[in-house]
């Protein structure tokens, strides 16, 4: 660790923080590597009344779309809201010049969803007996666009 002339204060912060955290890496990694679109998105889905029902949380980076998360109310699942919710996603990263996309889940019936869209895994993360919860996994898949 490098001596500093004035004390460092490592402080728990505001989950905030993390945009001006995330904007200042992308900001380094743009004057350091090669870059391609690197644009966050969000796209909802409303009911007749305006109440939200689902919505995706998105984003592209060196030519990959990353799904951050993906939500579809219980009263709307099992009825394609949240494969067009993924359709439009794709779409979305495609236009934005991505030729693949990513995301991980630690459900196992997401893991089966996603799987009917196409993605294959490609990592994982697995407790091991006797650590708490013992049954967790946590899938990585991707697909190509």
């Amino acid at each position: 660790m490098t001596d500093h002339p004035n004390p460092i204060t490592i402080t728990e912060a505001p989950p905030e923080a993390g945009h001006e955290i995330e904007s200042q890496l992308l900001r380094d990694l743009r004057s350091e590597l090669p870059q391609a679109t690197n644009t966050g998105f969000v796209l909802t889905a409303t009911d007749p009344h305006g109440a939200l029902v689902g919505g995706i949380v998105a984003g592209t980076s060196y030519g990959w779309l990353l799904t951050k998360c993906l939500w579809v109310a219980q009263g709307h699942r099992n009825a394609g809201l949240g494969r067009s919710l993924m359709a439009r996603a794709e779409d979305k990263g495609r236009a934005l010049g991505c030729h693949a996309a990513w995301l991980d889940t630690s459900s196992p019936a997401a893991m089966a969803f996603y799987t009917q869209l196409g993605y294959t895994p490609f990592g994982r993360l697995a407790n091991h007996a006797g650590q708490r919860p013992a049954t967790h996994c946590r899938w990585f898949m991707q697909k190509a666009l």
